[in-house]
Parts: C-alpha cells; sequence; structure tokens
C-alpha cells in the first residue's frame, strides 16, 4: 500500500506540473496578445473547441489509469501490459477519427459554434484550427502515457517532459511569432511541435524495459474488448461529465458577457485567480484515483477509504494555502493588468467571498468523488455533477444575473450552490459506501 514516502513521490511532482502548465497557459496568452486583437480572439475560440476534445482524451486516460492501477493491485502485471496496449491504440484511433472530422469540416464547425465572427477572426480561426487538430493524435498519447506512468506511481517523468516540451513551446513561439511574424500560425505551429516532441519522448521512455508499466510488441496488438470495455466503462461517463461541464462554462461565459466589458474584465481575472487557487488540490486528486484504484483492485477497500479520507483533508490543507495566497497577489495583479480601482475592489471582494465558502466545499465536492471513481463509481457522480452543474452553474448563474439585478455576484452563488450540491451527495455516497461494491475488472 501507499506509505507517506509514496505519496509524496507521487502528488509532489503532480503538483508541481499542474502549477507550471497554468503559468506556461499564461504566458502563451500573453505572446499571443501581442500580435493583435483577431489572433487572440481566434485562439481563445478555438481552444474552447480543443478543451472539449482533450476532454474526451483525458477521460480515457483515467479509465486506462484506473483498470491498470487495479491490475497492479491485483499482482496482474501480465494484464497491465494488455490494457496499456488496449489504450494506447484505441485513443490513437479516436483521436486520428477526431482529426480528420476537424480538419474536414473546420470551417462549418467554426460557424456552427461561433456564429457571425468579424471575417479576420474567422480566418485567424481557420488557420489555427487547422494545425492545431494536427496535434490531437500527440496529445493523446501523450496524456496517456503519461497516464499510465502515474498508475504505476511515477508522476516525476511526465513532469519533466511535460516541462522541456513546454519551454520548447515557449521558445518556439518566441522565435515564429516575435522572430518571423507568423502571428496565429507561428502560435499553433508551436504547439503541434512541443505536442510531438512530448508524445515521442514518453512513447520512447515507455519502451523501456524494467517498468511496472511498458509498451512493447505493439505490432502484434489485438483488439482485446473486455479491457476496452472496462476502460470505456470508466472512460465514457467521465468524459460526459468533463465535455458537458466546459460546454456549462462556455454558457455561464456567454452570460457574463451581457453584464458589460467592465464584468468581464472583473470575471475574466476572478476566474484565473480561482483557478489557480485549485490547482495544487487538483493534482491532489489526480493523483487519488492512482491510489484508490491500486487499493481496490488489492481488495484493500478500507486502505482505499482512509485514503479518500487522508487525501481530502490534505487538498484542503493545499487549497487553504493558496487561497491566502491569491488573496495576497489580487490586488497587485488587478493593478498589473491595467484594471481600475472599481474594478480591482471588485475583484478583491469577489476572492473574499469565494475564499470564505470555498474552503468549506470545493474540496468536499471534488476529492472524494476521484476516489469514488477509481472504484468504479462512476454513473452515480456523473449524474449528480451533470444535474448540478445545468440546474444551478448554469441556469441558477442566468436567473440571477438575468433577473434579480445581483450582477456579477450572481454568477458565484450560483457556483457555490453547484459546490454545495455536489458536496452534499458526494459526502452522503461516500458514507454510504455504496462505492465500496462497484468493480471495474471484471
Amino acid at each position: 500500500m501507499y506509505s507517506n514516502k509514496d505519496l509524496r513521490k507521487l502528488l509532489i511532482p503532480l503538483i508541481i506540473d499542474q502549477l507550471l502548465m497554468s503559468l506556461i497557459g499564461l504566458v502563451d496568452t500573453v505572446m499571443v496578445s501581442t500580435v493583435n486583437a483577431a489572433s487572440l480572439s481566434a485562439v481563445s475560440l478555438v481552444d474552447s473547441i480543443n478543451m472539449l476534445v482533450l476532454c474526451l482524451f483525458s477521460a480515457l486516460a483515467v479509465g486506462g489509469t484506473i483498470v491498470c492501477s487495479q491490475y497492479l493491485g491485483l499482482g496482474d502485471k501480465k494484464s497491465v501490459k494488455n490494457a496499456s496496449r488496449q489504450l494506447m491504440v484505441s485513443i490513437f484511433a479516436l483521436s486520428v477519427l477526431l482529426t480528420l472530422i476537424c480538419v474536414v469540416f473546420r470551417v462549418t464547425i467554426l460557424r456552427v459554434i461561433f456564429g457571425a465572427v468579424d471575417a479576420d477572426v474567422m480566418r485567424a480561426s481557420r488557420i489555427y484550427f487547422f494545425i492545431t487538430a494536427l496535434s490531437y493524435p500527440f496529445i493523446a498519447l501523450n496524456n496517456s502515457s503519461s497516464s499510465l506512468y502515474r498508475a504505476a506511481g511515477n508522476s516525476k517523468l511526465p513532469m519533466m517532459v511535460s516541462l522541456g516540451t513546454n519551454i520548447v513551446h515557449i521558445g518556439i513561439n518566441a522565435v515564429l511569432i516575435y522572430g518571423l511574424k507568423l502571428g496565429v500560425e507561428g502560435a499553433a505551429i508551436s504547439t503541434l511541435t512541443s505536442r510531438i516532441l512530448g508524445a515521442a519522448a514518453m512513447l520512447l521512455f515507455q519502451r523501456k524495459p524494467g517498468q511496472d508499466i511498458t509498451l512493447d510488441h505493439l505490432r502484434a496488438y489485438r483488439p482485446d474488448m473486455k479491457i476496452i470495455r472496462m476502460i470505456l466503462y470508466i472512460g465514457i461517463p467521465t468524459g460526459i461529465e468533463s465535455s458537458l461541464f466546459q460546454l456549462g462554462k462556455l454558457l455561464v461565459q456567454s452570460t457574463v458577457s451581457t453584464l458589460g466589458t467592465a464584468a468581464i474584465a472583473v470575471q475574466a481575472l476572478t476566474s484565473m485567480m480561482e483557478t489557480l487557487q485549485s490547482m495544487p488540490s487538483n493534482a491532489i486528486g489526480l493523483g487519488l484515483v492512482t491510489v484508490a484504484g491500486f487499493c481496490m483492485g488489492a481488495g484493500k477497500i478500507g486502505e482505499a477509504r482512509r485514503n479518500i479520507i487522508k487525501l481530502t483533508g490534505l487538498a484542503t490543507l493545499a487549497l487553504a494555502v493558496t487561497i491566502a495566497i491569491t488573496l495576497l497577489l489580487t490586488k497587485p495583479i488587478a493593478m498589473l493588468a491595467g484594471m481600475n480601482a472599481q474594478s480591482t475592489d471588485m475583484t478583491f471582494s469577489l476572492m473574499k467571498l469565494i475564499a470564505a465558502v470555498k474552503i468549506f466545499t470545493w474540496p468536499l465536492a471534488f476529492i472524494p468523488v476521484s476516489g469514488m471513481r477509481a472504484a468504479g463509481d462512476v454513473k452515480y457522480t456523473m449524474l449528480v455533477s451533470t444535474i448540478s452543474m445545468w440546474v444551478l452553474r448554469v441556469g441558477l448563474a442566468y436567473y440571477l444575473c438575468r433577473y434579480t439585478g445581483v450582477g456579477l455576484t450572481g454568477v458565484w452563488i450560483a457556483m457555490f450552490a453547484d459546490w454545495s450540491c455536489r458536496a452534499v451527495f458526494y459526502v452522503i455516497r461516500f458514507l454510504k459506501g455504496t462505492w465500496m461494491h462497484k468493480r471495474v475488472l471484471q
């Protein structure tokens, strides 16, 4: 089972990786913003589509992580190797199909989702969408390979590869955007290049013998529907949940856009700071998938329960620290972003309100559920999260903003209601122990 040393070895690289990805993503956005408004708008619009696709890959990777970690807990290394092959080949085939669809129908997709945007924005969007869609197979392979390493308790290697490829990404961005003046095309090429390098590096490491999970003899691959069904049993509900979550965020953003330019700017900064708060705790939840999956595979259900409780407490502690840090940084960052005094004060007021509610609700809403998913309790968690998001986060936010006059605060009141609802239902489910009787391995 996982000792405290094992947990530190798993969780610390995950936390660093999540923070670095957020920081590098922010730097990437700033670099694109120096080109022109059309390029920034194009990247923002297309990335909202890309995120929906990437959520599907991440969900399948989670399914593979859980299946492999449970087989590792069971001590069945032959099935671990087979499951890893099934995951990699299946997700690669799906990513190639999605790439073909997005490349061929990219103009139609952009027009259906975003309607009539300015001609220069649409032109830049078509370029960015075409090139970044070509990277889908590589990001799918990278995510899957990283998830397999995490299933084996090794999160350091994926972190190092991610750090290296993102540094390369920023470097190529600088050359193509500032040096060669390629604009949005340069940003897309740097994204594609870094994802190719990341996938190649992970697959190269994955073939090294003597590891808990290795990828070899891929030429002898044969579909194993039993394994694929187990991966999809976890991946499909998780993918639906993640994709609907991203869609809900787009709809909430649409509601915010009706409140005026100042509200949009305040919401953008507040959302960014709130997301940064959650990164270390999100990493702990990601690690819990591996830990709980291993325990469940080994038949140590009580150990899985204790780790869920333990890591939920750790995530709460991490959240308390990041809340304190973001509260200290909110005003300086708002001033650096050029906000006026009124918008700065409004952002800080929202951050204080978020801090007061989040510490009591967010960890219970998002951490134990990772452990329950690892046990195979995916349909219940998908149902709760989907209903809560659409009724409260989206529906209540729309009502409060449009009909009560509370303004931007209504968006966050709806968010708090969503967190609280999830926390209540997940805690009840956890305490009842229904999740303990679920089975992933057949």
